[in-house]
């Protein structure tokens, strides 16, 4: 399909550059393909009621690791220009893959030092070699620590990796250590949020509860590439950047339970959705899936496992927005997104949801 049909144009202030507080009056549109009054304005607090009892609720337990780092190159003389780095991938105990600014700043060989001025660490400096470059701007460093000594020193060391439509306007600061992290966090691993996490509360998942909605956990460390626009003028010329996702054999079990007693599957995320698509037979089966999935949902794909989708409005021309297109229809995506743009709603990673149910 062509990349322009997924399109749109979103005023700069229908950008969050902060969350709503508390986090569950965040705004949730309700979109119900088929339906004569499809679009339903209510509150992230009022997703008890919108689910029915014996539906499940599937969440990204992923934990987002410090991984926007601030340094300078050091070791070819005097001159010594800063250097910002994120982290995108970890490739063993010591490296890791990044993106780098400014990338012709560094050759193979160089050493980066990172850490901030004023900064209190328990190591005195932290050293990243380059050991590769690759063609997409990508670098590999090899840090010199390893293991939990390295986790430790790009905890003190590095900020949240907040996406660029936020970055650019502000720069990140102590409120988005935890602002930036869901209350399921506990896998570290990943360098952008699962967003729709973010909106829950202690109070949100006690409601469940109580209505005998069932909430499970997987985890999905979810990479820079997720959110990115995609560049290609059809979306085939398009490649999603693996993701390492883990669904255990007891989560499966559950959801295959949850789907034979006529219950819903409902992912809280777009990483959710494609981790549990990935792990689905043709009959919707789930099994268990430890592994990389690439999997790049739009419009004519065959959904077999989720059936409705708790997720923030997204980029155009993003690989999300695709997600959700395939998922309700381009047309009622176009509508609903119009109407959340008229509507005030706060847009992208710190801002509202949507719930979203399958169309037929």
């Amino acid at each position: 399909m062509r990349t322009e049909l997924f399109d749109f144009v979103l005023p700069e202030d229908r950008i969050a550059l902060r969350p709503a507080s508390p986090r569950d009056s965040a705004r949730l549109l309700v979109v119900r393909p088929g339906e004569a009054a499809a679009l339903a304005d209510r509150t992230v607090r009022d997703l008890p009621d919108l689910l029915r009892a014996g539906d499940a609720l599937v969440v990204n337990d992923t934990k987002v690791i410090p991984a926007s780092l601030h340094g300078r190159r050091i070791g070819r003389g005097d001159h010594e220009p800063a250097i910002a780095a994120n982290l995108i991938k970890r490739l063993d105990g010591a490296r890791w893959s990044a993106l780098v600014r400014p990338g012709k700043r560094l050759a193979v060989g160089d050493v980066v030092r990172f850490g901030s001025a004023g900064r209190v660490c328990f190591l005195d400096q932290l050293d990243a070699a380059v050991e590769a470059k690759g063609e997409g701007g990508e670098v590999t460093f090899a840090f010199a620590f390893h293991g939990a000594v390295l986790d430790q020193a790009l905890a003190e060391r590095g900020d949240m990796p907040l996406p660029p439509y936020i970055a650019g306007r502000r720069p990140s600061d102590e409120h988005d250590r935890t602002d930036y992290q869901t209350m399921f966090a506990r896998d570290e691993g990943s360098v952008a949020a699962p967003t729709a996490g973010l909106h829950f509360t202690e109070a949100v998942v006690q409601g469940l509860r109580g209505r005998g909605i069932a909430l499970h956990r997987f985890t999905l460390h979810v990479g820079a590439g997720t959110f990115l626009p995609v560049k290609a003028e059809d979306t085939s010329g398009h490649r999603m950047q693996p993701e390492w996702g883990n669904v255990s054999t007891e989560t499966a079990a559950a959801l295959n339970a949850t789907r034979h007693a006529g219950g819903r599957i409902v992912a809280v995320g777009s990483t959710a959705l494609r981790l549990l698509e990935s792990a689905a037979a043709e009959d919707g089966t789930l099994s268990a899936l430890s592994g990389e999935t690439a999997l790049f949902i739009t419009p004519g794909y065959r959904f077999r496992a989720v059936d409705a989708i708790l997720t923030n409005f997204h980029l155009p021309r993003s690989t999300l927005f695709m997600l959700v297109c395939a998922f309700c229809g381009l047309e009622v995506m176009q509508r609903a997104y119009g109407h959340a743009i008229e509507s005030g709603y706060r847009f992208y990673s710190y801002g509202d949801a949507c719930l979203l149910f399958r169309a037929s």
